[in-house]
């Protein structure tokens, strides 16, 4: 197994802290992992994204030039990255902003309301959990347990208090991805 994933978006939602958060659970899980963030020049507001590699063996290279999954949270990333998945891979949109259809026939497309679920969930600012929740329904990379449970190492102890809707919006997300 080896999975070779992008989240790409704004500034400030939450895309270093997915690719940090899968990328720690699946480490969690026995499995060779890679992570690199990467911030445009503006930050918040600005275009992010991370790459994470995670697989059965080990890594030679930690670069992704075509991702076996790309998680789109804005329409910039999903113009950008599109084109770019793997045939038969995973492309998850966040159809709350991404008015766009994906052209893609050759990909598998989760156009998911990514913002709208976690405002259900209890915050409009935790769509990036409901697009993890989403992944791991679509994809079985790890469980969904070892997600939730990671997020005890790398949330600081000043926010456990946001834990309990984090794992909501992951729940939602997972739900909807298992589809």
């Amino acid at each position: 197994m080896k999975e070779e994933i992008i989240f790409a978006g704004f500034g400030g939602q939450g895309i270093m802290f997915m690719g940090k958060a899968i990328a720690y659970a699946a480490m969690n899980e026995g499995k060779h992992v890679t992570w690199i963030p990467s911030y445009g020049a503006e930050v918040r507001g600005g275009t992010a994204y991370s790459m994470v590699i995670i697989s059965s063996e080990a890594i030679a290279s930690p670069l992704i030039k075509e991702p076996t999954i790309c998680v789109a949270m804005n329409g910039p990333s999903f113009r950008k990255y599109e084109t770019k998945v793997k045939t038969n891979g995973l492309l998850i949109m966040n159809k709350s902003i991404i008015d766009s259809p994906a052209k893609r026939k050759d990909i598998e497309i989760l156009n998911i309301p990514i913002t709208a679920l976690a405002a259900e969930a209890g915050d409009h600012r935790i769509g990036n959990m409901v697009a993890l929740g989403a992944l791991l329904g679509k994809r079985k990379i790890i469980s969904q347990e070892s997600l939730i449970n990671g997020l005890k190492d790398i949330v600081s102890s000043t926010y456990h208090n946001l834990l309990p809707v984090n794992e909501k919006a992951i729940r939602k997300g997972f739900e909807y991805g298992s589809r």
